[in-house]
């Protein structure tokens, strides 16, 4: 066995049919369907399950999602990449804009803008993006929103523009 066998890791990734949670999805007001996920009544999206990360809690206007990251999320130089952490945030603050949408509407980012604080390792424990809305409009929305580590401290900022649309 060489060196590099010997520090191979692996894991498995599941997930469920992404098309069952966004048909139910289609007809219900935002926050109504983000909170079913929320209570396990709907499945995640697949990213969730590849990321490991969860939607903890949503309101109007809110929702917050919590990642704790470990050493496959490293790049090389031995921390977790920044788009992990984009990805966290552009997940709280497209969810935060969702809480706000009737049914029948959908989002998708047009741009983000994360700035980095604090470099993240495994050792940072448990990430939370908190997501909030700062104007909801008919056509477009924008967001706002930080993430911390799990000793409060505040890792990466960003800000969002999203496009609402007919699904």
């Amino acid at each position: 066995m060489t060196s590099t066998e010997a520090t191979v890791r692996s894991r498995t990734v599941t997930w469920d049919d992404p098309m069952v949670t966004a048909a139910a999805g289609r007809g219900e007001v935002g926050l109504d369907f983000l909170q079913r996920m929320v209570a396990g009544e709907l499945p995640g999206p697949p990213i969730a399950s590849l990321l490991r990360m969860s939607l903890v809690s949503v309101s109007s206007g809110s929702a917050v999602f919590t990642l704790a990251p470990d050493e496959s999320m490293y790049n090389p130089i031995g921390v977790v990449h920044g788009g992990i952490v984009c990805t966290l945030l552009d997940s709280a603050l497209g969810c935060a804009l969702h809480t706000t949408l009737p049914a029948g509407k959908g989002y998708t980012s047009v741009e983000i803008k994360v700035s980095y604080l604090k470099a993240v390792r495994s050792s940072s424990g448990r990430l939370t993006a908190t997501g909030r809305v700062v104007r909801a409009g008919s056509r477009v929305g924008f967001t706002e929103g930080e993430v911390t580590d799990e000793s409060g401290a505040v890792v990466a900022t960003a800000t969002s523009t999203l496009l609402v649309f007919d699904l």
